[in-house]
């Protein structure tokens, strides 16, 4: 048997599915609905081998790849490599490939491995690590301006 919805009108007058919503319209009063701007997102294939590494300093390098509301960044560090202490509005997933990396991060130490991930929300304070050799690949949302516009003093051997 074929599932039905029930309908009803709402107090705007609108038919619903489901539950009826109770607003009332005032007299004279207009819904104005916002529609996102018109823009065309094209689809991305990127081979990682086809960006060229970008060289922070001589124990940091990385790539990335922007979408319209997410960033996916390839990191390489060496052993040794050293990313101060930062924060930043965006959201961050970060993915060991191969190799460790040891954060502070909320008061605690933590060591991510090969094959472990950490979710780092926004505005958290947080410093890391490379306990040896490591591919990292770090999510980003919303993509870093930082990162894209290359005002990331704090990656570089700048002052």
């Amino acid at each position: 048997m074929a599932n039905k919805r029930k309908t009803k009108k709402s107090a705007v007058g609108k038919k619903t599915a489901g539950k009826a919503k109770t607003t009332k319209a005032r007299p004279g009063a207009k819904r104005i609905v916002a529609q996102p701007a018109a823009t065309k997102v094209s689809l991305q294939y990127v081979p990682w081998h086809t960006i060229p590494l970008e060289e922070l300093n001589p124990l940091l390098q990385r790539q990335f790849v922007v979408g319209q509301e997410i960033m996916l960044a390839r990191v390489l560090l060496k052993k040794g490599c050293i990313v101060p202490e930062h924060s930043h509005y965006n959201e961050q997933v970060t993915y060991i490939l191969d190799g460790a990396l040891k954060f502070w991060i909320d008061g605690k130490e933590i060591v991510v491995h090969a094959g472990e991930v950490l979710c780092i929300p926004a505005h958290m304070p947080h410093k890391a690590e490379a306990l040896e050799d490591t591919v990292d690949l770090d999510v980003f949302t919303p993509p870093r301006a930082d990162w894209i516009n290359r005002t990331d003093q704090y990656l570089r051997n700048e002052k």
